[in-house]
């Protein structure tokens, strides 16, 4: 074998690494989209001045993307459903959003998309845990935890059973704390398949991508705009790096390198500039502040932050 084939296994190898470990104590077990951009300036200025939209009045702010998987209104309507009463989420909407996001990733090339293979295995998880919840005990939920009757009211057989999923003890983020405590499936020591920890790792890659989207939304410096690979680098390196091995890390420098350029995502969100780009991002990020904030205090709240 020549000194490039073997380069070329070699990084194979790695990137197959990367994606079974990409999240070692976060998700540890293991360019063409629009090509016909158009003007949204006036429907981005009200998006822009429209924090408390709805997910309805966001989808008739922004148009989708004909043409590609990845859908911004759609992401942000899931982000804006999640909130709920003081301080709980949705679990039926959050994992929706990460349905979107797992997309975007999956926009983003092979590298990236393998990673984005265990993030949709960890949706799963708490999914599956919900279904098998539906017929067992209803949890002891805290005051500020409310049961919901109707998750879900658009039409359609799958939003029908996403809808009666989280109408148990998954409907939120908080009951399902509350009835994995109650039940002894949280455990504090080992590794195990329980929702918390579950979604102690979505919890920590959604820092991440917040982060990176957040980088990538910023106005230029110096009259320069650095390349997406830098600033997911950046991102990673202060959140998801501070939970993974020394392997890990290296490996996940190796995927950044393939990070497509900057053109390439004004295509995914169907802008022309970047200045279009930072107000959609802007309003991204900041639905997904609001669930990273109430998901992190839950989490805090009964001593979650540090599950193995």
């Amino acid at each position: 074998m020549g000194v490039k084939s073997k380069a070329a296994a070699a990084i194979l190898i790695l990137l197959l690494f990367l994606g079974s470990l990409w999240l070692q104590g976060g998700l540890d077990y293991h360019w063409d989209s629009c090509l016909k951009g158009y003007n949204q300036v006036n429907k981005l200025n009200q998006l822009s001045n429209s924090s408390g939209a709805n997910g309805a009045e966001v989808s008739q702010v922004l148009e989708g993307c004909p043409g590609q998987t990845f859908q911004v209104p759609l992401l942000l309507s899931h982000l804006l459903a999640a909130p709920a009463y003081t301080s709980d989420v949705l679990l039926q909407p959050y994992l929706s959003s990460w349905d979107e996001l797992v997309k975007f990733m999956d926009a983003l090339g092979p590298m990236v998309g393998l990673i984005s293979k265990e993030i949709e295995s960890k949706t799963t998880i708490i999914r599956q845990l919900a279904l098998a919840a539906e017929d067992g005990p209803e949890a002891e939920l805290s005051p500020d935890v409310h049961p919901i009757h109707s998750a879900s009211t658009e039409a359609g057989t799958k939003n029908s059973l996403e809808a009666s999923q989280h109408t148990s003890a998954y409907h939120s983020v908080r009951s399902m704390i509350a009835v994995e405590l109650n039940q002894g499936v949280v455990d504090f020591h080992h590794q195990t398949d329980s929702g918390c920890r579950t979604l102690l790792r979505l919890h920590r890659a959604l820092l991440w991508l917040q982060l990176f989207l957040e980088k990538l939304a910023e106005t230029p410096v110096a009259g320069r705009l650095r390349s997406p690979s830098d600033l997911c680098r950046e991102a990673y390196q202060s959140t998801l790096a501070n939970h993974h091995t020394w392997i890990v890390r290296r490996a996940a420098e190796l995927a950044f390198i393939a990070m497509p350029e900057r053109g390439f995502f004004f295509r995914l969100v169907c802008v022309q500039n970047q200045e279009e780009l930072s107000v959609v991002l802007n309003r991204v990020v900041q639905a997904i502040g609001e669930v990273y904030d109430r998901t992190q205090k839950a989490l805090e709240e009964n001593g979650m932050l540090e599950l193995p």
